[in-house]
């Protein structure tokens, strides 16, 4: 008669245990940087079965950054997926980076290994701890894409378990602008449409940013800019006076911004976090 209480008070740890609340996916960085496409085609039908990700179109080598900080795995040993790792989140959540670059040059020339340089970061080693928004790869066409526009396949397995539709999660990913390495000085140039303007700052919707020296890059976001008192505000328009009351909503400008270190939240156009130290005003 005593085993009873004993079993039910066995069975009732078990089910609690099993019901325990686990760590949820986070809100997270989207994972490429850069102008990009990307549907709901999770469990699309596919030689090998349902499609278990997102396939996230981008440039060929276009930075691949953790969406939230982790453990880095990689893995070469698969030919579908090619060049991939494994970013084993904080949280709990295991995300997957497949089809990651393996080509030298600019064209498919297949010539480089699933190394650090080429598929990976510069650097970067098996088993390294990453923050959230480091580079960690190049997006490219290894494995069974070869050929196919460069992409992304982004995974999402929270508790390390099974798949789930990476759809909801990237929709509520915050973008980066930009990638630069952490805690270097840059310098920006963002060019855009003018939103808003008080006396101390102004709202642009930045349509393309430009780090250093580098290339411009597309971006499609709203960025708020500090202005103090002495920044210089140049108009290429007759008429128009020089000043700050001179920026008016619907104005295109290019806001150039003093000298920053990059961080997470510069690099994701945090408020507060840039300060413009000329603004040109186009049209």
């Amino acid at each position: 008669m005593r085993i009873l209480p004993a079993l039910i008070l066995m069975l009732s740890f078990v089910a609690g245990a099993a019901a325990s609340p686990t760590k949820g996916v986070p809100r997270l960085i989207f994972p490429v940087v850069g102008p990009v496409t990307y549907q709901d085609d999770f469990g699309a039908p596919r030689p090998g079965g349902p499609h278990q990700g997102n396939d996230i179109l981008a440039a060929k080598k276009s930075p691949a950054v953790a969406v939230e900080a982790g453990t880095i795995e990689f893995w070469t040993k698969s030919a579908t997926a090619g060049c991939m790792l494994y970013l084993h989140g904080v949280s709990g959540t295991t995300y997957l980076y497949i089809h990651l670059n393996n080509d030298l040059t600019s064209g498919n020339d297949n010539k480089g290994k699933c190394v650090d340089g080429v598929s990976y970061a510069p650097g970067l080693k098996d088993g390294a701890k990453v923050a959230a928004g480091q580079l960690i790869g190049y997006v490219g066409d290894s494995g069974d894409a070869n050929g196919v526009h460069p992409h992304l396949h982004f995974e999402v397995h929270p508790n390390n378990g099974a798949a789930v539709d990476p759809y909801p999660y990237l929709r509520k990913a915050q973008p980066l602008m930009f990638y630069a390495k952490q805690s270097t000085t840059i310098t920006l140039s963002l060019t855009g449409t003018i939103v808003s303007s008080t006396a101390g700052s102004l709202m642009l919707k930045a349509t393309q940013v430009k780090v250093n020296a580098d290339k411009p890059i597309a971006v499609s976001q709203k960025v708020v800019l500090s202005i103090p008192v002495d920044a210089q505000i140049s108009i290429d328009l007759p008429g128009v006076p020089v000043g700050l009351d001179a920026l008016m909503p619907g104005m295109t400008a290019v806001a150039y911004t003093m000298p920053a270190k990059a961080t997470l939240p510069v690099q994701m156009g945090d408020p507060a976090t840039l300060t413009a130290s000329r603004i040109l005003i186009n049209s």
